[in-house]
């Protein structure tokens, strides 16, 4: 009896750990390549941007919107309502200045490390965008901790845009980039999938009309 609780207690232990793998799997293992020294400038320069994260709407009716629908769909995965909120407001703010859409960026998070925030994958890639260590020697500095929430995304996003210039704009070949599996269809295919299935939003902008005749001035709001 005593050998087959212990086999039955192997079992258990070898399925717990494949579901673990699978889940990070797919985690982001960027490869090291060489930086043009004008590239290297200007992502240095988009890392060490030491702005205040704000949501940009035209409206902040718009902004909070987003936010409690964005919300309600993170809160099985993320309990805590407040650091729910600030990881919501990072990502808004890092894909914006990046040119990404937040939505996209969500999506890519949820396939990398299902929203742990010290998720650390077998070749070392870390925190919610896998970001490999890499990076920080190539254009940040070594003080950098890649599991503090708002760095991360910050490098994430840079280096998606980075590779997404590479491609000329094709967003497909850029995620294989980032994952470190160009031309394999399987990674750009979560992302986008999860992107349209789980975080796609539309919003009802004849909600957030103004009452007068002219659009209210766009602005930017903590």
């Amino acid at each position: 009896m005593l050998k087959i609780f212990y086999l039955n207690l192997l079992a258990i232990s070898l399925a717990l750990a494949t579901l673990l793998n699978a889940s990070l799997s797919y985690a982001g293992s960027q490869i090291e390549e060489p930086l043009s020294n004008s590239v290297k400038a200007l992502m240095q320069r988009s890392i060490s941007d030491k702005a205040i994260p704000t949501l940009t709407f035209d409206t902040p009716q718009e902004g909070q919107a987003w936010l409690n629908e964005m919300s309600q769909r993170l809160k099985k995965r993320i309990p805590d309502d407040q650091y729910r909120e600030d990881l919501l407001r990072t990502v808004h703010y890092e894909a914006t200045r990046a040119g990404l859409d937040p939505q996209m960026v969500l999506g890519l998070i949820q396939v990398e490390s299902g929203f742990k925030k010290y998720a650390l994958s077998s070749v070392g890639a870390r925190g919610f965008m896998q970001v490999m260590p890499f990076w920080v020697r190539s254009i940040g500095n070594k003080e950098h901790n890649l599991f503090h929430l708002r760095l991360n995304l910050r490098y994430g996003c840079t280096i998606l845009r980075h590779y997404i210039n590479i491609e000329h704009g094709d967003l497909y070949r850029a995620l294989g980039r980032y994952n470190g599996s160009l031309g394999q269809p399987q990674y750009p295919n979560l992302v986008l999938g999860a992107w349209r299935r789980q975080w796609n939003y539309q919003p009802n902008y004849a909600e957030f009309a103004p009452k007068t005749l002219d659009r209210a001035p766009k602005n930017i709001y903590n």
